[in-house]
């Protein structure tokens, strides 16, 4: 079985999608779509065609599974219901807040179109949710807590861009060290969000934009940066290039319980993830996903899921019989 893979979208994610699905045997690229002009895109799979997204309807029966790599804040609210009707997708939406509204309107009109979707895929949301609701069942009582880097987020650096009078910008997760010990100690200490990260911003100003209105902006920008201690550094587009170009990310999931009949006995759980890019990580997530999105349409489901819906067995292209062989 070969499945065949279309990207919506050709930045650092589609490129990191395009990077998976060559690692991936049963994986063919059929298209890059774009919203640029296509002429100026240029892919690494060679013989693949870039297309213009507005042409997207003409290859809905040539594509198994479109992967689409545009950012939360504005890009996957309206592309991800919008490609639903033509094909099954998968998207990383990862504005945490938003995750019930964006699976009601993308379950909507998948189910009214007969496809599959598969939403905030990822790592965070994504490999972590998974960890929290298995640490959950298995210590009912306990506590979560969720680190995030030190790494580069790209849809906070994407959500900063999108600021008027911003040419370009990268933004770092830092994990607040005493919290992380804290918490790994046991005590199950509690926590506001802005103990637990802060967030560092570089960013390139275009020319004649007000520094401190963008700071303004980007300090108080709901689900983003307003309940976090943020700094924001002006810094030119070499500083930026030369200094900020990786992508690097990872971060921690604990869960700190107890169990025994009093709970006499204390437990940690914790799942942790170094990367040296994330686009290419995430990307890795959302081709073994979109693997399990065909064989779950193929066994005729539709409407929308995220991973916690999703059999780990759909991810690998091993047999029932090799996995358990294997990996059990």
């Amino acid at each position: 079985m070969t499945v065949r893979i279309g990207i919506l979208g050709y930045g650092n994610l589609g490129r990191g999608v395009e990077g998976a699905v060559s690692r991936n045997p049963d994986m063919e690229l059929v298209a890059v779509f774009t919203r640029r002009d296509p002429a100026s895109v240029k892919i690494a799979t060679a013989g693949v065609p870039v297309v213009s997204d507005s042409e997207a309807a003409a290859w809905k029966d040539r594509i198994d599974v479109l992967i689409l790599g545009g950012g939360s804040a504005t890009d996957l609210p309206r592309q991800t219901p919008a490609f639903a009707e033509l094909f099954n997708v998968v998207d990383s939406f990862d504005t945490h807040a938003r995750i019930p509204e964006h699976f009601a309107n993308v379950d909507a009109v998948a189910r009214n179109s007969g496809h599959l979707a598969l939403i905030c895929c990822g790592w965070d949301p994504g490999m972590f949710s998974l960890n929290r609701v298995y640490a959950n069942a298995i210590l009912p009582d306990g506590k979560d807590y969720t680190f995030w880097g030190k790494g580069v987020s790209q849809g906070h650096s994407d959500a900063i861009r999108r600021i008027e009078g911003v040419k370009d910008a990268r933004q770092y997760t830092i994990p607040v060290d005493s919290a992380l010990e804290a918490v790994r100690s046991g005590s199950n200490p509690e926590l506001t969000t802005r103990q637990k990260h802060t967030r560092e911003c570089f960013v390139v100003l275009k020319d004649g934009a007000d520094p401190a209105k963008v700071e303004q902006a980007i300090k108080t920008m709901p689900n983003y940066f307003a309940d976090y201690d943020t700094t924001v550094h002006f810094v030119s587009a070499e500083t930026l290039a030369s200094e900020h170009a990786g992508l690097p990310h990872g971060g921690f999931v604990i869960r700190s319980g107890t169990t025994g009949a009093s709970g006499e006995y204390r437990d940690v759980i914790e799942y942790s993830l170094k990367l040296d890019s994330n686009p290419a990580f995430t990307g890795s997530v959302l081709v073994a996903y979109a693997r399990a999105v065909h064989r779950l349409r193929q066994e005729g489901q539709i409407g929308c899921r995220t991973v916690l819906d999703v059999a780990p067995s759909y991810l690998s292209p091993l047999s029932g019989d090799e996995l358990r062989k294997t990996l059990v």
